[in-house]
């Protein structure tokens, strides 16, 4: 009777260790991703503006260019539309810094205006205002060295930094096939197709919200321009566009870009109500653009609710400030991929999604424009065919 032999027994550690190890990795990895911000959100950086890059190197290494030299002119192409920008948002800087001096002017006569309500209605006398006044600008100017000093160390460093982000697309894209064998050794126990799934997943999620976040900020730049320019606000295109380059930052972006030409427009007109206008113009293009302009132009390609949305930029905000609110979502639908493609993880992708019901309704709206599309069709080639039957029954008319 041949011996038997029994099964080796797994050992597997109680929940409340996998727990603790579990939010102490967490723990770990948050707490380097926040030591090294700077260069793990200018790599975060690159890698995505490498997907964005990604079709016109192809497209160019396809035409027989060598690859060094592809990258190369991709990334001097992107490069040259931010400069094109970048000329365009400088001359209408110049224009608005043309209309200080009226500035100034005006908010000197609301001082004043305050000034003497004070006096009438609170009894403060104008000496003690005028010393309460340069107190305060006494303070103000004892800090404002400090303030800008820290802003143009921090914009020599961004410009520094941002002047490496072009290394970093190059390597990326020029060792993109060695990046994947990597993910490929790293993964192994994963089939290929799986890896190639996520992968592309990850990839059209990224160029789907580059693509639409592009378009949602023409269309809202231009309805904001177009009220602004109603309502008679200089700069309005300026103003407008400021305001849809913000969308970047999710839900708060345009509220923040609105800020400046409500300024402008209570120091530059003499009724408030124009300032009450141009709040009116963004509250509504903020409700155009987060219930119809970018669901129909994004779709469901980035299904993040807009709780987990608000979280997820709090918690960037918190982990690499204005960098991190920039890379919130783009980030958290990349996350919701992954979530979804490993099988213990699903529960979390499920939760930063949208609810299944709207998913099922665009299903069938997806299927229902399906079967209208070929029942068009249907329609189309059958009168096609009747058509080619009354033409061969046409009797043909005889010479006379």
């Amino acid at each position: 009777m041949p011996p038997t032999t029994t099964p080796p027994t797994t050992f597997q550690l109680p929940y409340v260790a996998r727990l603790g190890f579990v939010l102490l990795s967490i723990t770990l990895l948050v707490y380097w991703m926040h030591v090294l911000g700077s260069i793990v959100t200018l790599l975060l950086f690159s890698i995505i503006l490498s997907m964005a890059m990604f079709p016109l190197t192809q497209w160019l290494e396809k035409k027989g260019l060598p690859s060094a030299f592809a990258i190369t002119l991709a990334i001097l192409a992107f490069t040259a539309v931010f400069v094109g920008v970048g000329f365009v948002i400088g001359y209408e800087v110049n224009e608005f810094m043309q209309m200080l001096p009226q500035m100034l002017s005006k908010v000197e006569s609301y001082a004043a205006q305050m000034q003497q309500w004070a006096y009438e209605h609170l009894k403060i006398s104008h000496k003690m205002q005028v010393n309460k006044l340069q107190e305060y600008t006494q303070n103000l100017s004892s800090k404002s060295g400090d303030m800008v000093g820290s802003a143009v160390t921090t914009t020599g460093s961004m410009l520094g930094m941002l002047a490496i982000v072009p290394v970093f697309i190059f390597f990326v894209l020029y060792y993109r096939n060695m990046l994947t064998q990597f993910l490929y050794k790293v993964f192994s126990h994963t089939p290929k197709s799986k890896l190639n799934g996520v992968f592309s997943k990850i990839y059209e999620v990224v160029h789907n919200y580059l693509y639409g976040l592009f378009l949602v900020t023409l269309i809202v730049g231009m309805l904001n321009s177009i009220g602004l320019l109603a309502l008679g606000i200089q700069s309005a295109f300026f103003f407008g566009f400021l305001a849809a380059i913000l969308l970047i930052i999710p839900y708060f972006g345009i509220l923040i870009g609105s800020i400046l030409p409500i300024v402008v427009a209570l120091v530059t007109k003499e009724s408030p109500m124009y300032a009450l206008g141009v709040a009116g113009i963004f509250f509504f293009v903020q409700i155009l653009e987060g219930n119809f302009i970018t669901p129909y132009i994004v779709g469901s390609k980035i299904s993040i609710n807009p709780l987990a949305a608000i979280v997820a930029l709090f918690l960037c905000e918190m982990l690499w400030g204005i960098a991190g609110m920039a890379l919130a979502l783009p980030l958290t639908a990349i996350l919701k991929v992954i979530f979804d493609s490993v099988s213990y993880l699903k529960p979390y992708g499920y939760v930063l999604g949208e609810p299944e019901v709207d998913k099922e309704r665009e299903l069938k709206s997806t299927k229902i424009q399906a079967l209208e599309r070929e029942l068009v069709e249907t329609i189309h080639e059958t009168t096609d065919e009747v058509k080619a039957i009354f033409h061969k029954k046409k009797p043909v008319k005889k010479a006379s």
